[in-house]
């Protein structure tokens, strides 16, 4: 998407602000649940990330027109209410860093569910990428010490990352049918209905009171303004002055910095057989972007959003 031959240096800053912003987004969402619960969190951080991107949305002229209804929907159901939701939800009993890998395993669903729903054909160096994504999931997971609390967070972790591969398909038949619709404008009525959706399953889903530490106001000022309507608009930015395969960069370097930042400020030391599964997922990852037929990666994301 960036002009050929060309790039501005300043995309590169944007970048890694970029990456750096959604990494830490992991740090903070894993904090936060200290003092509310995860549907709370994502409900609050949906609402004010809705109103910014709208606010963005009218400052960049883009006209406020909603997108076609049912595929927006859809994206808002799969991506912000079910990637951003079950990723904080695995939050509350799971660490940052190995929710951030198992839910970026999201395009390796991708290239699976495209085979199976879009008619898409899988190259060799796919399958391989999938099968050593597999080998790291099965280190990251060690389901041999999986128990209670840990199965539950690595179970909605890789749900996260299911549901945001399912969002991507959407995306792509969404794109096929209606190939001129705005991506700012497609993000931002997407976060609005999952505001609306999140919020009704929080009043409806008990949870304990909500803590009105400082911390709270951080975070959700962090996902609302930075991991939301700042980093979508240096995604965009991204986008339009980088190629392609270095802007994916971000979806390879997230998870890892989400590791590292979590080993530093949290303690999260994943050990050498979780280690060496990180290191396969990535070096999967980085087969599916550059080695092959390129997965869908649809930056609807919070996460999000996130991301």
């Amino acid at each position: 998407m960036s002009v050929a031959g060309k790039t501005d240096p300043l995309a590169f800053v944007g970048l890694v602000l970029l990456t750096l912003i959604w990494s830490y987004s992991w740090i903070a969402m894993k904090q936060v649940t200290l003092y509310i619960g995860a549907f709370d969190f994502t409900a609050l951080r949906c609402v004010f990330g809705a109103i910014l991107l709208l606010v963005v949305l009218k400052l960049r002229g883009r006209g406020m027109k909603p997108t076609p209804f049912l595929y927006t929907l859809a994206i808002a159901v799969l991506q912000t209410c079910g990637m951003v939701g079950l990723a904080q939800w695995a939050l509350i009993s799971g660490g940052a860093g190995k929710v951030a890998i198992l839910t970026y395993t999201m395009p390796f669903w991708v290239v699976i569910m495209a085979a199976l729903f879009l008619g898409e054909r899988m190259r060799r160096v796919q399958y391989l990428a999938i099968v050593v994504a597999a080998i790291g999931l099965c280190l990251v997971l060690q389901p041999w010490k999986l128990t209670g609390e840990s199965l539950k967070s690595a179970v909605l972790a890789i749900l996260s990352g299911i549901s945001w591969g399912a969002s991507a398909i959407v995306a792509k038949r969404l794109y096929q049918r209606y190939p001129k619709v705005d991506l700012l404008s497609l993000t931002t009525w997407q976060m609005v209905y999952g505001a609306i959706i999140m919020s009704v399953i929080a009043w409806l889903v008990p949870e304990r009171p909500i803590v009105w530490d400082p911390y709270v106001y951080f975070a959700l000022s962090y996902s609302a303004i930075l991991a939301t309507a700042l980093a979508w608009t240096l995604w965009l930015f991204v986008l339009k002055n980088l190629p392609a395969g270095i802007a994916g960069l971000s979806t390879l370097a997230v998870p890892v910095c989400g590791v590292l930042f979590s080993w530093w400020l949290l303690g999260e030391n994943p050990g050498s057989v979780e280690g060496s599964g990180i290191v396969l997922i990535v070096l999967a990852l980085a087969v599916l972007s550059f080695g092959g037929k390129r997965p869908i990666k649809a930056p609807i994301q919070q996460v999000k959003s996130s991301r």
